[in-house]
C-alpha cells in the first residue's frame, strides 16, 4: 500500500523518484533495557562449557564417556552428540548388574549424578546455541524483542553512554514525501546505504539518479556502489572539510 501510494504521487507529478534524500534515526524498542544478550559473553561462556563437558566425561568412570572425551579432543561438542552419549550411558547403567556392596551402590549413585550433570550441561549448550542462532551477524539482541539490537541512542538522559534495545530506521524522502523506509540492526548509517538503495529499487524497479545524505554515509564502499549504478552522489566524506 505504501509503495502504491508513492507511485500515485509520482503519477500526479508531485515527486519524480529520481532523487533520494536519506537520513536515519535510532528508535528505542519497548523491550526492557536489561534483557540484553551479548554475543561475546555467549561465545566466552560456551567455550568454557565445552571444557567443562570434556572434564566431566573424563571423570565419569565409564568406558563410553571416556572414549567420547578422548575422541572429541579438539572437536566441539554439540547438543546432539551429548544426547547420544547420555543415551549410551543410560543403557550402560540399566544393563549393569544390581549393586550389592556399599561401594558399588555409591558408584551407581555417583554415575547417576554425573549423568544428570551432563544433561544439565547439554541443556545449557542448547541455550547458548539458540542465542547465537537468534543473533546471527549481530553482536546483541533483546530477550523480549529478539529483533532489537542494543545500540547508543541520541537521547541519553543519564549521559553515561548506556546502550538500549532499538532499531536503526532509515528514511528516504523527496519533496517532503517519504518514498522509502527500512529498519536495520546495524548501529551505523554507513553500513546501511547499499542495502537501502537496493530497497528503493525493489519498490520502484529502478535506482534513483541522485542520492543526498550527510557524512554518516560517506565511505569508499558507498561511493563505489553509487558510481557503479550511475548515481550522482551528494554525500560528504566524514573527514572532508
Amino acid at each position: 500500500i505504501f509503495t502504491q501510494v508513492v507511485l500515485v504521487l509520482a503519477a500526479k507529478g508531485l515527486i519524480s523518484l529520481d532523487v533520494e534524500y536519506i537520513d536515519g534515526t535510532k528508535i528505542e524498542s519497548k523491550a526492557n533495557k536489561y534483557t540484553f544478550v551479548w554475543k561475546r559473553t555467549v561465545e566466552k561462556n560456551r567455550a568454557k562449557l565445552q571444557e567443562q563437558i570434556r572434564t566431566l566425561l573424563l571423570q565419569v568412570d565409564d568406558v563410553i564417556a571416556q572414549d567420547n572425551a578422548v575422541k572429541t579432543e579438539g572437536i566441539k561438542f554439540t547438543a546432539a552428540l551429548l544426547d547420544e552419549i547420555s543415551e549410551e550411558l543410560n543403557k550402560s547403567l540399566e544393563s549393569a548388574p544390581e549393586p550389592k556392596t556399599k561401594e558399588e551402590k555409591q558408584a551407581v549413585r555417583t554415575k547417576k549424578k554425573q549423568l544428570k550433570e551432563l544433561e544439565k550441561k547439554r541443556n545449557k549448550l542448547q541455550e547458548y546455541d539458540q542465542h547465537l542462532e537468534i543473533m546471527g551477524e549481530r553482536n546483541s539482541y533483546s530477550k523480549t524483542d529478539p529483533d532489537a539490537t542494543f545500540m547508543h541512542m541520541k537521547e541519553d538522559a543519564m549521559r553515561n553512554g548506556q546502550t538500549k534495545p532499538g532499531y536503526n530506521l532509515q528514511i528516504a524522502t523527496e519533496n517532503q514525501f517519504i518514498t522509502d523506509f527500512a529498519l536495520y540492526a546495524n548501529r551505523t548509517d554507513t553500513l546501511t546505504l547499499p542495502s537501502f538503495l537496493e530497497s528503493f529499487k525493489s519498490r520502484y524497479h529502478r535506482y534513483a539518479k541522485t542520492v543526498v545524505a550527510d557524512s554518516g554515509y560517506g565511505s569508499e564502499e558507498n561511493y563505489l556502489f553509487m558510481d557503479v549504478h550511475d548515481m550522482e552522489a551528494y554525500v560528504k566524506y566524514s573527514y572532508f572539510h
